[in-house]
């Protein structure tokens, strides 16, 4: 892969590591503690509030698994292996690079 490319795709992927950082800082309050005062609120609000913090909880988790695909392409960058898949050895398609800049296999290997 031309540098060019490589500083295109790096580019894209510090740009969405900064992204989802921000969102994360942000959002940390909605994952925490829910208070079950019955005298507040009722059982559904209970619910609907246990519910939303489950939601808040899961996409942290995608978060964080996103940013360690993430820091991992960018090691494969330094280390020359990055826009090849790493089941095949090929190179993976740029297109695919531009939909998902993190993708560790080709079209023909996520099938698999």
């Amino acid at each position: 892969m031309k540098k060019k490319q490589l500083d295109h795709f790096r580019l894209l992927l510090i740009s969405s590591k900064e992204e989802i950082e921000q969102i994360r800082k942000t959002n940390t309050e909605a994952a925490g503690t829910v208070t079950l005062d019955q005298s507040m609120m009722g059982r559904l609000s209970r619910m609907d509030a246990l519910q939303g913090q489950q939601m808040a909880q899961e996409t942290t988790r995608r978060r964080k698994i996103q940013l360690q695909k993430i820091d991992s392409a960018l090691r494969r960058m330094d280390a020359g292996t990055y826009g090849y898949c790493l089941r095949c050895g090929d190179e993976i398609e740029r297109a695919r690079l531009d939909f998902d800049s993190a993708s560790t296999r080709c079209i023909g290997c996520m099938d698999n």
